[in-house]
C-alpha cells in the first residue's frame, strides 16, 4: 500500500511540475500551505467575528447581514469557509504523503505522532464553527456531537437534552460555543508549532507566488460560489435536506448509520492505527553517525548542515586545542550521510591508509565511498574506450540507478552509477577527483525532484556547495563544463536518460581530456 501510494504521488508531483517549477509545486508544499491556509483562516475569522452576534437570537440574523454584504463580510464568510476547507484537504494529504514516502520512522517519529492531535484539533475547530452559524445544518451537527458524547457518561445529565427545545438554549451556553471555537484553533496553532519544533529551520512559510496564487484561487471561489446558510435552527423539527460539507462533518453520517458506541470505536481505533504506525515498521533501524575526535577540529558544518538537529557541538573532552566537538544524538540521526558531505576532513584526495573523517557513517562509510568511486570509475572508463564516460553520483531515493545504466547502456552511453543516501553525503571533492584525475570525462549529480529532497536540505547545500556558497565548496579549479546536476523523481527515468544523452553530446563538444586509469590506493 505505501508503495502504490508513494506512486501516485509521485506521478501527480510530475504532472504538477510541468505548470510549475519545483519550487512552486504544490504537492512538496503541503505542510506550508496549511500553516498558510491557517492564518487565512485565522484573519477571516477575526474580521467576521467583529459582525457576529453571540447571542442564541442574533447569531443567524448576523451571519445572514454578512452574507448579503458580498463585498465586504460576506467575502470574508466565505473565504472563511473555503480555506477551512483546504486546510483539511491539505492536511489529509501531507499525512498521506508523509506516510507514503515513509517518513515516520527513527528520528521522525515525533512529527508523525504529533501530527495525530492536530488532525483532531483541527476537525474540532470546524465542527465547532459550524455550530455558530445556529441554521439547520449547525442544529443537526450539534445535536449529533451531543449524543455522540452522552454515549461515554461523563456528564451528571444528558448534554443532548439541552437541544430539546429553544428554551433550553441560552445565551451563555451560545457564548461558551463561541469562546471554544476561539480557544481550540488557538491550541491548534500550539501543536502545529509543536509538531515542527524537532525539525531544523521548517519550512512554514510556502513561497509567495504559490501563497498569493492559493488565496487568489480562494478569493474566486468565494465570489463565484459564495457560502450560504440553511434556514434558521428550529428545535421543534427534525433537519432533513440538508446541503453537506463532507471535509469537515463526514463522520455524522457515519454516526446516524453505525450510532454512537461503534463510532467511538471507529474514531479511537483509527487514532491508535495512525499512531503507532512508526512502530509497525519492519525495517532495519539505520546505524547513526559517529564522530572520530581525532580527525574533528569543532568547525561545526556537521552540525549547521543537519537537517535534522541530532548533532551539538559541545565542550572538548579529549584535551585537544580545538574549544568544541561534534557530539551525534543517535535517536535523531536518520543516516543521511549529510554531515559527512559537510565535513572539510572528507576528502578523497588524502593519503591515509584508513581514510578517517571527523564525522561518518557505518555504512556506506567515507572509505567505502571512495573504495567504490575509484572502482567505478575504473570499469567506466576501461568500456568507454575512446568515447566518453561519465560516473553518476544518485541518491538512493531518487532515479533507479541500475535502470538509468541499463538504458544508457542500450542507448551507447557509457556511464557507470554510484548510490548514496542522499546528494548532501556527496563531498564536492569527489567531483574534482574524478574529474582533475582525468579518469571521467564528466560527472552527474543526480538527486530527489527539484524542491522535493528526501532529506529536506540534501540538494539544497549539494547546489551551494558546487556554486561555491557553502563550505566546503567545489574548487574553481573544476571545469564547470563537465558537471551536470539533475533533480528528478523516479518516475522521471526518460527525462534522466534524455539529460545524460544532451551531457554526453556537450562532453563530445569539448577538447579530448587525457584518460589515465586511478587506482584504489593513489592519494
Amino acid at each position: 500500500m505505501q508503495q502504490s501510494l508513494r506512486s501516485i504521488f509521485q506521478h501527480i508531483e510530475s504532472i504538477f511540475d510541468r505548470p510549475f517549477d519545483g519550487a512552486l509545486n504544490p504537492i512538496r508544499q503541503l505542510g506550508s500551505l496549511a500553516f498558510f491556509l491557517y492564518w487565512v483562516v485565522a484573519g477571516s475569522g477575526i474580521y467576521i467575528y467583529i459582525f457576529f452576534d453571540t447571542s442564541v437570537s442574533g447569531a443567524y440574523e448576523s451571519v445572514e447581514w454578512m452574507t448579503s454584504q458580498w463585498y465586504l463580510a460576506g467575502i470574508m464568510r466565505s473565504l472563511h469557509r473555503y480555506a477551512s476547507d483546504a486546510m483539511v484537504v491539505v492536511a489529509m494529504t501531507h499525512l498521506l504523503r508523509e506516510f507514503s514516502y515513509g517518513r515516520y520512522r527513527g528520528a521522525r517519529w515525533f512529527a508523525w505522532f504529533t501530527g495525530v492531535p492536530i488532525i483532531w484539533f483541527l476537525f474540532f475547530s470546524g465542527v465547532s464553527g459550524y455550530w455558530l452559524v445556529w441554521d439547520m445544518l449547525a442544529q443537526y451537527v450539534a445535536i449529533g456531537s451531543m449524543e455522540w458524547l452522552d454515549w461515554l457518561g461523563i456528564f451528571g445529565k444528558q448534554v443532548a437534552n439541552n437541544f430539546l427545545s429553544p428554551v433550553t438554549i441560552t445565551d451563555r451556553f451560545f457564548t461558551l460555543l463561541v469562546f471554544i471555537h476561539i480557544f481550540v484553533p488557538l491550541f491548534l496553532l500550539f501543536i502545529m508549532w509543536f509538531h515542527v519544533m524537532r525539525l531544523k529551520s521548517p519550512r512554514i512559510n510556502p513561497p509567495k507566488a504559490l501563497a498569493l496564487g492559493a488565496l487568489g484561487a480562494l478569493v474566486i471561489l468565494s465570489l463565484v460560489y459564495p457560502a450560504t446558510s440553511h434556514d434558521k435552527a428550529d428545535l421543534s423539527t427534525v433537519a432533513i435536506n440538508l446541503d453537506f460539507d463532507w471535509f469537515y462533518l463526514i463522520a455524522y453520517p457515519l454516526f446516524d448509520a453505525i450510532g454512537p458506541g461503534p463510532m467511538w470505536a471507529v474514531g479511537i481505533g483509527a487514532t491508535v492505527l495512525v499512531s503507532i504506525v512508526p512502530l509497525l515498521s519492519f525495517t532495519k533501524p539505520e546505524p547513526a553517525a559517529f564522530v572520530s575526535l581525532e580527525k574533528c577540529n569543532g568547525c561545526s558544518r556537521c552540525a549547521s548542515d543537519c537537517p535534522y538537529d541530532a548533532i551539538e557541538m559541545k565542550p572538548r573532552t579529549d584535551g585537544m586545542k580545538f574549544d568544541t566537538e561534534a557530539v551525534v544524538d543517535a535517536k535523531a540521526c536518520v543516516s543521511c550521510g549529510i554531515c559527512v558531505g559537510a565535513c572539510p576532513v572528507s576528502t578523497p584526495f588524502r593519503h591515509d591508509e584508513e581514510l578517517v573523517t571527523g564525522i561518518d557513517l557505518p555504512e556506506p562509510s567515507f572509505k567505502s565511498l571512495r573504495t567504490s568511486t575509484v572502482d567505478v570509475m575504473n570499469k567506466t572508463r576501461a568500456a568507454a574506450g575512446k568515447k566518453n564516460a561519465i560516473i553518476i553520483f544518485g541518491c538512493a531515493n531518487g532515479i533507479d540507478l541500475e535502470k538509468l545504466s541499463f538504458e544508457a547502456s542500450a542507448n551507447d552511453l557509457h556511464v557507470g552509477t554510484l548510490q548514496v543516501p542522499c546528494t548532501g553525503m556527496l563531498p564536492p571533492s569527489f567531483i574534482d577527483f574524478a574529474i582533475s584525475r582525468g579518469s571521467m570525462d564528466g560527472v552527474m549529480v543526480m538527486g530527489c525532484s527539484e524542491n522535493g529532497c528526501y532529506h529536506r536540505f540534501g540538494q539544497f547545500w549539494t547546489e551551494d556547495r558546487i556554486n561555491q556558497l557553502r563550505d566546503p565548496n567545489l574548487r574553481t579549479r573544476v571545469p564547470r563544463e563537465r558537471l551536470s546536476t539533475i533533480w528528478a523523481d523516479p518516475t522521471n527515468l526518460v527525462k534522466a536518460l534524455n539529460h545524460v544523452s544532451d551531457f554526453n553530446e556537450k562532453l563530445s563538444s569539448l577538447p579530448t581530456k587525457q584518460k589515465p586509469t586511478v587506482t584504489s590506493g593513489e592519494g
